[in-house]
């Protein structure tokens, strides 16, 4: 049996629509080539994605085949002022396409406006949504554990210094306690030096 007729419709879901995009761009251009190859005809084809950025194939120049199409049929040139408006005129509808596309995906990531997707679409979007959570929390835990090293690393610190003072602190005791005893001998020294003067002069 051949294969059914399909349908051509907007595809919903922003994923599926930009895989199938990227499929039948490169397909596009492979024909546009074999076509100028196989038969030597002049073929330039322009492409702008739903995002805006342009893709392009021209066998010969491609100014020059774009002036020869414009002067085929009749259309003004391209520095003409009205040509310049409908193409920024086409680009800001490209721009507002690409926009409501975006926000759509966001809405379905924050899983608002789920009604029109299929249930594929759904499955699609939950696996995203996983891959996603997966590497918020893959970072969250890389994040976490440079902070744990990060305080481990101060407590190693604080601990090398709380030693180092409380070695000094114990050194300066020493210290004290050993220049208190000099004092309190050299004190009792000249008292019993002034008590041996004492008893002489009695």
């Amino acid at each position: 049996m051949g294969r059914g007729k399909v349908q051509l419709k907007r595809i919903e879901n922003p994923t599926s629509r930009q895989v199938t995009f990227s499929k039948r761009r490169n397909g596009l251009l492979k024909k546009a080539y074999e076509l100028s190859v196989l038969c030597d005809a002049e073929v330039a084809l322009l492409i702008f994605s739903p995002s805006g950025k342009a893709y392009q194939f021209s066998s010969h120049d491609m100014d020059g085949t774009l002036a020869r199409y414009r002067s085929d049929v009749g259309l003004p040139q391209s520095n003409h002022p009205h040509s310049r408006a409908l193409l920024w005129k086409s680009e800001m509808e490209d721009m507002k396409r690409s926009i409501i596309s975006l926000d759509a995906r966001l809405r379905n990531f924050a899983g608002e406006d789920l009604g029109p997707l299929s249930l594929k679409e759904l499955k699609q979007l939950e696996r995203q949504m996983s891959i996603g959570i997966e590497r918020v929390r893959s970072k969250k835990r890389r994040i976490t554990s440079e902070h744990v090293n990060q305080l481990k690393r101060k407590y190693k610190g604080l601990q090398e210094e709380h030693s180092r003072l409380q070695k000094r602190l114990n050194q300066l005791k020493d210290v004290a306690v050993t220049t208190s005893r000099i004092s309190d001998a050299n004190a009792f020294s000249a008292f019993e030096m002034a008590f041996q003067v004492n008893g002489l002069q009695n």
